[in-house]
């Protein structure tokens, strides 16, 4: 696997030719639209194949699989045109081993709105380990909120890939509400019904997993928290399931603030069985325009949490998205958000050229519309190999995306590349 930087009169068919694969075959890893646009700066992904196989007729992607001593869910990844379908044809030329070296393994978590595209969860399924749905709803009485998730359980499971239910204290207007989570951790019949109905839920809908993501909770309720997690843990552990808890991106336990003060790394983490480390959202919606992720910020949090959690309890998040602002930055005035895929296209059709910022490891670039001056921070196959590069370096048990709604092909082909995924 290389990832190639799209240099000044390159095209596709030239990059190919430099590499001996087809262009087509770029083309299709990476979901462009042609052989031609391109933006200077853009990151590649090129997959360059070890062994190939000719599909004859009346051969199935399984049948392949197990003549070459692999798995179907290996073909899929090695080959992202398929679109997560084992859907083949004879004369079709697939990839069935890369020429890469694999780095480690890595489990991989990612979360997604059930109105998700469902061509695009096909396409990432067979990279992921678990499948988190998001969400369920709370009230102060502990009862729950479904999502129309059932359609989600059933591909996930399709693709053996472990469905988890999320539970967040999101209100009904969509913004995390801690008077939600206050009322919850402040009634202890509210808590044992929460718990009830979490079992309840997992049981029925075939979860195998519940992530529990409080925000903003305040610091006079950490300790229950603690509690409400450790009881959740018991009672989700035996069904036969872990207990994951979201945690925000804390760089000291004193760290001030009603995003951190709440979440204790060394209480949490010793309650639940997992913790996501949310190492996103450093450039967001109504802040200034900087990376999302920066890799330095990102490695201060790793590096404190380690301090209070074992590696082999720590999620990486990682973000599938970025922002565009309008320059000049006026506090109060919202970005966009946009996907990677997104970004990319929209700085093919304002011919802007992206750069890359080594400090943070992200890609960035400028365009003009409507007479204002626009900057687009977003993520690319440069950054996500930077972000996966840093769990497994720290040993971390895997990385979590937020979310799979956007197309992000070019991290999928970073992931693929580089690491063995652990399957459930």
């Amino acid at each position: 696997m290389v990832i190639y930087v799209v240099m000044p009169g390159d095209s596709v068919y030239s990059i190919a030719a430099e590499y001996g694969i087809s262009a087509e075959k770029i083309i299709a890893d990476n979901r462009l639209t042609d052989g031609n646009s391109l933006a200077v700066g853009q990151a590649l992904v090129i997959q360059i194949p070890s062994q190939v196989h000719t599909v004859a007729a009346g051969e199935s992607l399984l049948e392949i699989a197990r003549q070459y001593g692999t798995t179907v869910d290996v073909l899929l990844r090695n080959n992202p045109e398929l679109n997560g379908k084992a859907l083949i044809y004879p004369g079709q030329v697939l990839t069935i081993f890369l020429d890469t070296q694999r780095q480690g393994k890595l489990a991989v978590n990612g979360y997604a709105y059930p109105f998700i595209e469902q061509g695009e969860l096909r396409r990432v399924l067979p990279y992921l380990t678990y499948l988190t749905v998001f969400t369920y709803g709370i009230d102060g009485e502990g009862n729950l909120f479904a999502p129309d998730d059932t359609q989600m359980i059933r591909m996930a499971k399709e693709y053996g890939v472990a469905p988890v239910m999320h539970i967040s204290s999101l209100n009904a207007e969509g913004y995390f509400d801690n008077t939600l989570s206050t009322a919850l951790l402040e009634n202890p019949d509210a808590q044992s019904n929460f718990i009830e109905q979490v079992v309840r839920v997992v049981q029925e809908k075939g979860y195998e997993g519940v992530d529990i993501d409080f925000e903003f909770v305040p610091a006079e309720e950490a300790e229950a928290y603690i509690q409400l997690v450790t009881e959740l843990r018991t009672a989700v552990n035996a069904l036969g399931y872990e207990v994951i808890v979201a945690l925000a991106p804390k760089t000291s336990a004193t760290q001030r603030g009603i995003l951190y003060e709440g979440h204790q790394y060394q209480g949490l983490g010793s309650a639940a069985d997992r913790v996501l480390l949310m190492t996103y959202e450093w450039g967001y919606t109504y802040g200034p325009p900087m990376a999302v992720a920066p890799i330095n910020k990102v490695e201060e949090v790793v590096r404190y949490a380690l301090t209070e959690i074992p590696p082999e309890k720590i999620y990486l998040g990682i973000p599938a998205y970025g922002y565009d602002w309008i320059l000049p930055y006026q506090q109060g005035r919202a970005a966009r958000s946009l996907g990677p895929q997104e970004a990319i296209q929209l700085a093919i059709a304002k011919q802007a050229q992206i750069e890359y910022d080594y400090t943070a490891q992200a890609p960035y670039f400028y365009y003009w519309q409507g007479g204002e001056q626009h900057v687009v921070w977003f993520e690319d196959a440069r950054s996500a190999r930077e972000k996966l590069a840093l769990s497994e370096a720290y040993d971390l048990y895997g990385v979590t995306y937020w979310n799979l709604m956007r197309p992000f092909p070019q991290n999928w082909l970073v992931l693929n590349g580089n690491y063995e995924i652990i399957r459930k």
